[in-house]
C-alpha cells in the first residue's frame, strides 16, 4: 500500500507515517485481541449477563474474530460456570480464558471448565495489598506462585495479572514478577492500569523495562478513568506488548475498560495494523451488547455512536453534498461500512445550512425559490430551538407544505 494513510475506505494523517514518527514505534509481529466484556465488563455498576446472553455475546466476539474471550470468572456464580462451559462447549475460533483470584481452588474450577487459559491475578502495589487486602507482599508472592505452579499443573495457559501494576514502586513491582516467573510459572503477564492512571509514556517505558527483563509475552489491561485507555494501550504495544485486553464499547468498572471498537479501529487506520479482526462487525455487536446490557452509548460515542454520521452542521452538509460521489473521505475519517454501521445522513435542526434544506427538497423531489428555502432554513432553525432537538421528516414536510404549498400528486 503506497499510502496506507488514505484508501478507499479511510482518510488518516499521513504524519502519522513519517519517519520521524514511524522509527519510536516498534508493534509485534502479531497482536491479538483478548476480550473481557464477559467479566470486566459486567463489573460496570448495573449489568447483569444470564447465562444465554452471555453465551450470544461469545457468539458474536467469534464472529468479528477476537482471538481470545474471557468468559467469566467461575467462582462468582453457579450461573457463570455454567455459562462459561456453555461457551467452551460452542467451540468456538475464539480461544476461550476464564478469571481467577491466586488460589488453587479458582484453578481447579477453570480447569473443570474446560477453558484453554486462565488470567490469574494479584495485587502488585504494596499499598494496596496493605490497606484494601490486609495482607502483606509475602502473601502475594506465596499465593501467586503456588497458584500459578498448580495452573501449570493443570495444563492451562497462565497469565499472571498484577492489579495495580502502575501504582507500584517500579522495583517491587518487577522483583514480583521477576519471584513468579522463575520460582511459580507464568506463560506471560499483564501490566495492569487498573485505575486508568498511567501515562503513555510511563506505560511505554515499563513495557520496554519488562521486554528487557522477561522472555514471556507481555498483556497489556487499561482502564478509561482519565480517557487515555486507547492511548495507553496501543503506547504498550507500539513498545512490543502483544495482547490488548479490551471491553465491548468500553464497559467496566468506573469509566470503563478500554473499548474494542476504538483500539483495533486505531491500530487499523492510525497504525495500518491489521490484527484480523472484522471490524465490519462493531456496529452490531456493540448494539447486541448495549441492549443485554440495558444501557445506552452516548450518541457522539467514537465508532459506534448513533449521531455520528448524522450530520447537523450546514458546512458539513455542504461538504457531503459536493464530495459524497466524487470523494466522500474528504468529510469523514472513514467509511460507516468499515464498522458496519449505518451511511451519512443529513439531519433537520438549528445549526443547518442551507445544504441541509436542498438535501431534503431535493430527496422529496420539491422545488423552492432562494428566496422560500431561506424562509424554510429560517423555520427548520427556529422549530429546533423550540423543541430543543432535531426535527422529523413529518415536521420539516409541515414547514413546506407552509411555505411552498403541499406537493402535487404525480
Amino acid at each position: 500500500m503506497n499510502q496506507p494513510w488514505k484508501t478507499d475506505r479511510w482518510f488518516a494523517s499521513p504524519w502519522n507515517y513519517a519517519p520521524e514518527a514511524q522509527k519510536a514505534l516498534s508493534f509485534p509481529a502479531e497482536i491479538r485481541i483478548h476480550d473481557v466484556t464477559l467479566r470486566d465488563g459486567e463489573q460496570q455498576t448495573g449489568i447483569v449477563f444470564r447465562r444465554d446472553e452471555k453465551v450470544a455475546i461469545a457468539k458474536k466476539l467469534a464472529e468479528a474474530g477476537v482471538h481470545r474471550i474471557e468468559a467469566g470468572m467461575p467462582a462468582v456464580s453457579a450461573e457463570d460456570e455454567a455459562a462459561i462451559k456453555d461457551i467452551v462447549d460452542l467451540g468456538l475460533p475464539s480461544e476461550i480464558f476464564s478469571f481467577a483470584r491466586c488460589m488453587p481452588a479458582d484453578v481447579k474450577l477453570a480447569k473443570d471448565c474446560g477453558v484453554k487459559g486462565i488470567i490469574t491475578e494479584i495485587p502488585s502495589s504494596d499499598h494496596i495489598i496493605k490497606n484494601a487486602y490486609g495482607k502483606t507482599m509475602d502473601w502475594a508472592i506465596k499465593s501467586s506462585i503456588e497458584t500459578t505452579l498448580a495452573a501449570k499443573e493443570a495444563g492451562l495457559y497462565t497469565v499472571f495479572f498484577t492489579i495495580d501494576s502502575t501504582r507500584s514502586d517500579l522495583n517491587r513491582y518487577m522483583d514480583l514478577v521477576e519471584r513468579v516467573a522463575t520460582e511459580g510459572h507464568m506463560d506471560a503477564v499483564t501490566l495492569a492500569d487498573s485505575f486508568g492512571v498511567c501515562t503513555p509514556q510511563g506505560i511505554g517505558m515499563v513495557v520496554k523495562q519488562l521486554k528487557a527483563r522477561f522472555k514471556q509475552p507481555i498483556e497489556i489491561h487499561c482502564h478509561e478513568d482519565f480517557g487515555l485507555g486507547v492511548a495507553n494501550t496501543i503506547a504498550a504495544l507500539s513498545n512490543g506488548a502483544s495482547v490488548a485486553h479490551v471491553t465491548v464499547s468500553a464497559t467496566g468498572e468506573r469509566a470503563g475498560n478500554v473499548p474494542l471498537e476504538d483500539t483495533v479501529m486505531a491500530l487499523r487506520v492510525l497504525y495500518g495494523i491489521e490484527t484480523g479482526i472484522k471490524t465490519e462487525k462493531f456496529y452490531e455487536l456493540s448494539k447486541l451488547v448495549q441492549k443485554l446490557a440495558g444501557f445506552t452509548v452516548p450518541p457522539n460515542r467514537p465508532i459506534v455512536g448513533d449521531s455520528l454520521y448524522n450530520i447537523e452542521s450546514g458546512i458539513v452538509a455542504m461538504f457531503h453534498r459536493r464530495c459524497k460521489t466524487v470523494e466522500p473521505l474528504e468529510y469523514i475519517p472513514f467509511l460507516p461500512e468499515l464498522a458496519g454501521r449505518p451511511g451519512v445522513d443529513i439531519a433537520l435542526g438549528k445549526g443547518n445550512g442551507l445544504a441541509n434544506i436542498e438535501e431534503h427538497l431535493e430527496r422529496r423531489g420539491r422545488q423552492a425559490t432562494p428566496e422560500q428555502t431561506n424562509e424554510i432554513l429560517a423555520r427548520v432553525k427556529q422549530a429546533s430551538i423550540e423543541k430543543k432537538a432535531l426535527l422529523t421528516g413529518a415536521e420539516f414536510d409541515a414547514i413546506l407544505k407552509a411555505v411552498i404549498g403541499a406537493s402535487t400528486p404525480a
